[in-house]
C-alpha cells in the first residue's frame, strides 16, 4: 500500500516555485509515496519534532526547503506537505 500525499493549500503554491524547485518537489513527493515520510537520501533531511520532516530541495541563495508531516493514524498512510518556499520562511 502507497502513502498519500496531501497538501495545505494555505501554503503550497506551486505556481510560484521555479521550474527546477517545482522538478525536485514532484521528485520528492513521487518518493514519500513510494517509501513513506523518512526520506534520508534528500539534502540536509531532518525529522523534526511532532511526526514533522524536512529536506532542502535546493541550495544557495536563496535556499528553498519542504516540510511535511506523517498525519497518518494506525494504518492510513497518510503525509501532509505543510511548507514549500524559501528557508527563511520555513515552519520550523
Amino acid at each position: 500500500m502507497n502513502w498519500q500525499v496531501i497538501y495545505n493549500r494555505g501554503k503550497f503554491k506551486k505556481k510560484r516555485l521555479p521550474s527546477k524547485v517545482a522538478a525536485a518537489m514532484e521528485l520528492l513527493v513521487s518518493e514519500i509515496e513510494k517509501c513513506g515520510p523518512v526520506r534520508g537520501n534528500w539534502s540536509n533531511y531532518s525529522k523534526l519534532p511532532n511526526n514533522k520532516h524536512h529536506c532542502h530541495l535546493k541550495k544557495g541563495k536563496p535556499t528553498y526547503v519542504a516540510v511535511w508531516e506523517d498525519i497518518g493514524k494506525n494504518k492510513v498512510k497518510l503525509v501532509e506537505i505543510i511548507y514549500v518556499g524559501t528557508h527563511e520562511k520555513a515552519p520550523y
